[in-house]
């Protein structure tokens, strides 16, 4: 069989045709993923981010994270409203 004619033409060819507006999806996801390159920057540039970070990564914290569990029955239980307010404490 022999093909004659331009094989090569613009219909077939995706780097021919001229460029479209980006799609809203498209659009979309470059926001989600500016948002969340611009949040990671924030947390890598917080001081009590990276102290937490810091105090998790310690590999002695995995045994202390795993005697806090509800598992433990010798561990006292703190209601929600006292943590809360705790953490309210340490925020300010």
């Amino acid at each position: 069989m022999h093909i004659t004619g331009n094989v090569a033409s613009t219909a077939g060819n995706p780097q021919a045709r001229a460029p479209s507006a980006p799609s809203a999806e498209s659009a979309g996801i470059k926001n989600d993923v500016d948002a969340a390159r611009n949040t990671a920057l924030s947390a890598l540039n917080n001081d009590r981010f990276r102290a937490m970070l810091e105090q998790i990564s310690d590999p002695r914290a995995s045994g202390e994270l795993m005697a806090m569990g509800a598992g433990n029955k010798n561990s006292v239980a703190t209601d929600l409203n006292t943590a809360l307010s705790r953490y309210a404490e340490n925020s300010e």
